[in-house]
């Protein structure tokens, strides 16, 4: 269920979420859609949680302050892609076509969120699969098949059988990043899971990966705010 926040200021909405397993009440602002949840442990009161959020309510709007607004896509918008800002602007034709400083997409304006995103999808299989294919020859361990998704818990993963699945927005960050998350999931084709002899493997297909896991720990959940209608 859901409350508001009802003091000075405009309203702000709280989802209530009971817990078998908490053991405190617990306040989260998601950085990627905003959303303020607050967590109880079985037992307590409703008027006690909503005392315990208004206590807390000048933190809770100033992570909302805090947090990139979110971008919806259409002519006039900026979306980055390769980690470069790029202006959208209407295109001729039917296709859409990429230069240094901006993305034409042609068509009505309620369309160009989904065309664009649909030219970004196959960009970023493109772009994933070449280099999966370059990190799968360096480890010598093939993969099954390439899943492009737009997930919101996780860059990429690895299953068992050998198929590696990727965010399609990895397309719109910096070339060393999505290289290092290619590589971080083929390297689970060796390794399926977190150990030292992982990371011995990330980095021998890779190269040193601190600076590029730290930007995506950083910035990862900044390329979630842009909303191409979907």
């Amino acid at each position: 269920m859901a409350m508001h926040l009802l003091q000075e200021g405009p309203p702000v909405e709280v989802v209530l979420r009971r817990s078998a397993r908490a053991r405190r009440i617990s306040l989260r602002v998601s950085s990627l859609d905003g959303r303020v949840t607050l967590t109880l442990p079985k037992g307590v009161a409703e008027r006690e949680a909503m005392a315990f959020a208004r206590s807390k309510e000048d933190w809770i709007r100033g992570h909302l302050q805090a947090r990139l607004e979110n971008v919806d896509i259409t002519h006039g918008a900026e979306v980055p892609l390769g980690g470069q800002p790029r202006l959208i602007v209407p295109g001729t034709g039917r296709r859409v076509v990429v230069d240094a400083q901006s993305i034409a997409v042609p068509g009505a304006p309620a369309q160009v969120g989904a065309r664009l995103q649909a030219h970004l999808k196959a960009l970023a299989r493109t772009r994933l699969a070449e280099a999966s294919d370059l990190y799968v020859e360096r480890l010598g361990r093939p993969y099954q098949r390439i899943n492009i998704r737009d997930t919101r818990s996780r860059w990429g993963s690895c299953s068992s059988r050998g198929t590696l699945m990727y965010s399609w927005r990895l397309v719109l960050m910096p070339k060393a990043v999505l290289d290092y998350v290619a590589a971080h999931e083929v390297a689970h084709l060796e390794q399926m899971n977190h150990s030292q002899a992982f990371w011995d493997a990330v980095t021998r297909i890779y190269g040193p990966y601190s600076e590029a896991r730290a930007w995506l720990r950083q910035h990862g959940s900044e390329y979630h705010r842009f909303r191409f209608g979907d």
